[in-house]
This record gives structure tokens, C-alpha cells and sequence, in this order.
């Protein structure tokens, strides 16, 4: 394991470990902002002048740092919470041997280069284990590093295709609006990123017993696969591909959007008690007593005829009303939010959901608050999203002992 000096008040679950990213876009940064919410050091390599090309996916924009400076876009901010920056270029032999160092230093290093991208810079898994073994290395791509199709290049919307999900999401091809729609956030990435962070954990535990890192190939083709748990079992057992169902569920009903007086809700019934309470709690004794709807499995297959008589009564009251009497009934149920409806819920607000960070130049940026909540080392937000490299003569100065004179020549050569 590298010899590595934290900062004295180190803290958080992971403020032992130093990760090295080199990673862009969404995937990799996701996994890193995970590591370093949960108090990882996480160095995030950019290129200089450019940085993360998601810096410029706007608008939306952050604040823009004082003095007039460049602001970065809301979707760059939303996954790099945490980290410093640092810019090399990667292209110049002592860029490489700048992060090379570092790598030496680090117990992480994560990149989503092409196959082979960082083998020419010897910035690859076997070169750096050469002088760090205990290094935890992942490589993220679209394919993997091997099959027919690992050279390939591809997006998240290209994966949420490939890999099933639009097959099952969208509305039925028989009703208006029927046919394959993509999820509403790039969620192969975030998966992958999720994924990628359970794989490095496992890696890191493994190494506190083997005292060996390794290498990690992830794969986005993979994650949204595997994403498709039941449906895809149920597939292997029945051999017939599921199909879209907008928003019912397949194997539950009633569990869908219902239209009512004022707007739509979403009910959720789960179980064949909840079937009787949720018949109560709308006044239909009727359905509650017919067995052709005793069980779940008279509801899937009776679905046709059942949902109209439930659609019909449902429109006979407004959305508060409703959600007050089925969740007087215990009936899962909810409205239909969007973003600002979301963090104005009291449960959304109580939870302290939403994050302000604020850069030493007084701009401010907002975030998502981390799900992940540890009682003893909770999450860490002490750091805004990195302006572009703004932690480079700090890093190259405290952390790799440069002198004034070496960063001033790496800077008038553009290698930072």
C-alpha cells in the first residue's frame, strides 16, 4: 500500500484513502464523488485550458467566480463534488511522469479512456502496479475491455437501447404515446458509476487482508444488463421478452398513475392486503368481495377489466383527498412531483436533501446531498466542485514536494 500523509483533520469513513481520477463525464466522476463524500482525497486529473468536457454542457450554469471567470455548467457540478483539480497534460512525457507520481501516492486510480488510451503513457494498470501493488485500479468503458465490441465507442442512450431497458420503458405500443423512451437521467452512467464504487470498496477491503490491489473493468453494457433484475429472470424462465407497460407494472395490480379530478397520483398496491385496503379506502366493497381479484395473479390477468372499473372511481375525487384517505388506509401512494414540488416536500426538507457549498470567491453552488448515511463518518461536504485546476501548484508543491521553480517551467511548457 502507498505511503501517503493525510491532512490532520482528515475525516469521513474513506479520509485514509487518496483516489487518483482520471476520469470525465459521468460514470467515473459519479463513482468518485461517492468516494469522496465519503472523505477520500480525490485528485481529479483535467486537461489544462479544457478540463472535464462536461465543464461546458450548459446552460445551466453555476455561479461564476469572481473577477469575471469562466462559470461551469450544472451538470459538471452535480458530479464532482469534493474533489481538487489538478491540470496535466497527458500528452507530454512529464505530464505523464507527474501523474505517474501521484499514482504512486494514491490507493485509487480511476480512468474511462479508450482501450489502451493510457498504455501508450504508461499510465496503465501494470505499469503503475509496477511501483504501487497495492493500487486499486478501475477502467470504465461502454464495452469492457474485451469482446467483439469492446472497441466501440458509446453513450449512455446508446446502452439504455442495447441493453433493454427502452424495451420496457415507454407506454404500450397499442396506446397514444406507445413506444421505447430512454430513463430522464443518464442512468447506465450513473449506474455504472454506483457499480464502480462497490467494486473499489470490495477491492479495498481484499487489500487489507492480501495486502495486493487490483484491476477493475467495468463496463456500462454490463451494469444497465444487470439493472434488469426480475425482467430479465423472468425472461430466462419463460424464454417470452417482457414488453413496455408505460406506467403499470407488470406484475402488479393496481400499481400505476391513476387520472383523478384535479391532476394524477400514483398508487402503488403491493400485496393482496393492501388490494382489500385499498378498496376500502376508495368505497368499492364490490371489488373488495369479487374473488377474481382476491389474488395478484387475478389482477395481472384480469387487468383489462379490473384498472377501467378503478380508473372510472378514481376520478371522482381531487388529489388530496385521495392521497389522505388511502394513506389513512395505508395504501402506498403519492403525488407526481417535479423538481421544485420535490424539495419543497416536508420529508425532502427534513432530510436536508439539498446542499449549498460555497467556493473561496463567495460564489455558491447547490447539490444533492449524498443518500449514503453513516451515523459514526457521515458524508463529507467541504469542498464545492473544483474551479479547473485550481489545486494544481498546491498539489504539485505539498504533495509532490515540486519546487516554485519546476511548477513555473511545467507552466511556461504547458505541461500544467
Amino acid at each position: 500500500m502507498p505511503e501517503t500523509v493525510k491532512p490532520a483533520n482528515a475525516r469521513g469513513a474513506l479520509s485514509h484513502l487518496r483516489v487518483l481520477d482520471l476520469s470525465r463525464v459521468l460514470a467515473g466522476p459519479w463513482c468518485s464523488q461517492n468516494l469522496a463524500d465519503m472523505g477520500a482525497e480525490v485528485i481529479k486529473v483535467e486537461r489544462p485550458g479544457a478540463g472535464d468536457d462536461t465543464r461546458g454542457w450548459g446552460p445551466p450554469w453555476t455561479a461564476p467566480a469572481s473577477g469575471g471567470g469562466a462559470s461551469d455548467s450544472t451538470y459538471y457540478a452535480a458530479a464532482n463534488r469534493g474533489k481538487k483539480s489538478i491540470t496535466i497534460d497527458l500528452a507530454q512525457p512529464e505530464g505523464q511522469a507527474l501523474v505517474r507520481r501521484l499514482a504512486d501516492m494514491s490507493d485509487v486510480v480511476i480512468e474511462n479512456y479508450k482501450i489502451g488510451g493510457l498504455r501508450r503513457y504508461g499510465l496503465d494498470y501494470e505499469s503503475l502496479a509496477a511501483s504501487n501493488p497495492g493500487l486499486v485500479y478501475c477502467s470504465i468503458t461502454g464495452y469492457g475491455q474485451d469482446g467483439p465490441s469492446a472497441h466501440k465507442p458509446g453513450y449512455d442512450f446508446v446502452f439504455q437501447a442495447m441493453g433493454g431497458l427502452m424495451s420496457i420503458t415507454g407506454e404500450r405500443d397499442a396506446l397514444p404515446g406507445g413506444g421505447p423512451q430512454k430513463a430522464g437521467i443518464a442512468i447506465a452512467d450513473v449506474m455504472t458509476g454506483m457499480y464502480a464504487t462497490i467494486a473499489i470498496l470490495s477491492a479495498l477491503q481484499h487489500r487489507t487482508v492480501s495486502g495486493r490491489g487490483q484491476y477493475i473493468d467495468m463496463a456500462l453494457l454490463d451494469c444497465i444488463v444487470a439493472l434488469g433484475g426480475n425482467q430479465v429472470t423472468g425472461f430466462f424462465a419463460t424464454g417470452r421478452a417482457p414488453g413496455r407497460y408505460g406506467n403499470a407494472h407488470a406484475s402488479l395490480v393496481p400499481y400505476q398513475v391513476f387520472a383523478v379530478n384535479d391532476g394524477e397520483i400514483v398508487v402503488a398496491v403491493g400485496n393482496d392486503g393492501q388490494w382489500q385496503q385499498y378498496c376500502a379506502a376508495i368505497g368499492r366493497p364490490d371489488l373488495a368481495a369479487d374473488e377474481r381479484w382476491h389474488r395478484v395473479t387475478g389482477r395481472i390477468t384480469g387487468r383489462d377489466v379490473l384498472v377501467p372499473e378503478l380508473a372510472s372511481t378514481m376520478l371522482t375525487r381531487g388529489r388530496d383527498e385521495w392521497i389522505a384517505r388511502l394513506e389513512a388506509h395505508g395504501v402506498p401512494c403519492g403525488p407526481i412531483n417535479d423538481y421544485r414540488q420535490v424539495f419543497e416536500d416536508p420529508q425532502v426538507r427534513h432530510r436536508e436533501l439539498r446542499v449549498d457549498l460555497q467556493h473561496a470567491d463567495g460564489a455558491s453552488v447547490s447539490t444533492i446531498a449524498s443518500p449514503l448515511r453513516l451515523r459514526t463518518t457521515p458524508p463529507v461536504y467541504d469542498r464545492p466542485p473544483p474551479r479547473l485546476g485550481q489545486d494544481t501548484e498546491d498539489i504539485l508543491g505539498s504533495l509532490l514536494q515540486c519546487s516554485a521553480e519546476e511548477i513555473a517551467r511545467h507552466r511556461a511548457n504547458r505541461i500544467i
